[in-house]
């Protein structure tokens, strides 16, 4: 298996993190030392290696004073154009009583929805359901 990028939304999460640890001038040993997270998954992280998730964006944002919600956007996590979709993922996300594999679920549940009801509005222009 090759060693690539996870995603273009990963990697510009995580030259967009590097860029706001240095702007705090934070080194990854320090900001893994505010967050509780590793400096190898932090390093990993910023080179686009690895996807965080959601508790560790929550860590990280909190660590440089940033909105997690921006960086839920950046990672992928939340689309800026939901709309109404956005909170209900941003409440999943924010629910502390949710593991985050329970989290990843809900996620991916809800998109699965919000797609199938796109293809068939796109399928069927005229008919809504009654």
């Amino acid at each position: 298996m090759a060693k690539g990028k996870v995603s273009t939304a990963v990697g510009s999460l995580g030259d967009y993190l590097k860029e706001q640890r240095t702007q705090a001038q934070l080194s990854l040993r320090q900001l893994a030392e505010q967050t509780g997270v590793s400096n190898p998954y932090l390093s990993q992280i910023e080179r686009g290696l690895r996807r965080p998730s959601a508790e560790v964006l929550q860590q990280i944002a909190k660590a440089l004073r940033i909105s997690a919600e921006q960086l839920y956007i950046r990672a992928g996590i939340v689309s800026p154009d939901d709309g109404v979709g956005g909170s209900v993922e941003l409440a999943v996300l924010a629910d502390t009583a949710l593991t985050e594999r329970q989290k990843q679920s809900l996620l991916d549940v809800y998109q699965s929805f919000l797609a199938m009801n796109a293809g068939q509005a796109a399928a069927e222009p005229g008919d809504e359901e009654k």
